[in-house]
């Protein structure tokens, strides 16, 4: 690995780097925060995608990616006069140590948990910070996402189960609201669905599960098993909308036989 020196200069070498680009390149010429945003967001999914792999060149890679983005975005607020890079990695700095009393001042916590909740009390007393526990949780966020963050900053200021066995309880209430629903054809089918969706996700956060990751691998899983089965028809000449739901199934379980 490398020494810190090492480090600065690389960092330094990628700032000389943009401003070349920004100045000669056409294309970096006229980028501005809003071309680049969504291409932000998809270097961020490619880099989502390389951690589940748990490739660490492709890790590396992405991150490579993420870090231009972050870069171009502190390029272009140091031409407009707002901020810079280096305005940037201070804000951060003095905002992880305000976070971090236990670390840097005088406040005793005893585990992980309690660091969270004095984050988010930070957080709140902060003055740019965040007015309510939940305001810092985009509207824009992915719904699964979302649901997850918002348990964990309310649970952050103690609004959570006192025992995380007592979530199956409500898991079940709200499947049985579902059933009924279902059954009476009632307009509320989608809310009902929507509150056993949160509940579910509840419950994944109290067992110390992320409920995005493990959705994740599940489509992955059955990304690789349904292509097995389509693998498969294809080699016995046979269309899947040809075939028996019997005949579908002793694929999908030769595929689970054989680890996909």
């Amino acid at each position: 690995m490398h020494t810190r020196a090492e480090k600065l200069e690389a960092f330094g070498r990628l700032l000389d780097v943009l401003d070349t680009l920004r100045e000669q390149c056409p294309w970096d010429r006229k980028q501005t925060n809003e071309s680049l945003r969504t291409n932000t967001i998809e270097e961020i999914y490619e880099l989502s995608e390389a951690l589940l792999n748990d490739c660490p060149d492709d890790i590396c890679k992405e991150l490579g990616d993420v870090l231009l983005h972050i870069v171009f975005y502190a390029k272009i607020g140091e031409e407009k006069g707002d901020f810079d890079i280096a305005l940037v990695c201070h804000a951060l700095c003095d905002k992880l140590i305000y976070r971090h009393p236990h670390i840097y001042g005088q406040v005793q916590v005893e585990d992980a948990t309690e660091v969270v909740r004095n984050w988010e009390q930070l957080k709140l007393r902060e003055k740019d910070g965040n007015k309510s526990v939940l305001s810092g949780v985009p509207r824009s966020m992915p719904a699964l996402v979302k649901s997850y963050r918002m348990q964990e900053k309310a649970a952050g200021v103690g609004f959570d189960w006192e025992a995380r066995e007592d979530v199956w309880t409500k898991v079940e209430e709200e499947l049985d609201e579902v059933r009924a629903a279902i059954k009476e054809e009632a307009t509320a089918t989608e809310a009902e669905f929507g509150d056993l969706l949160f509940a579910v996700v509840n419950a994944a956060r109290l067992y110390g599960v992320n409920p995005d990751n493990a959705l994740e691998r599940t489509n992955r899983k059955f990304d690789s098993r349904f292509s097995y089965v389509e693998q498969q028809a294809k080699a016995q000449g046979k269309a899947l909308k040809d075939m028996t739901l019997s005949e579908m199934d002793a694929l999908w379980n030769e595929a689970k036989q054989k680890g996909l």
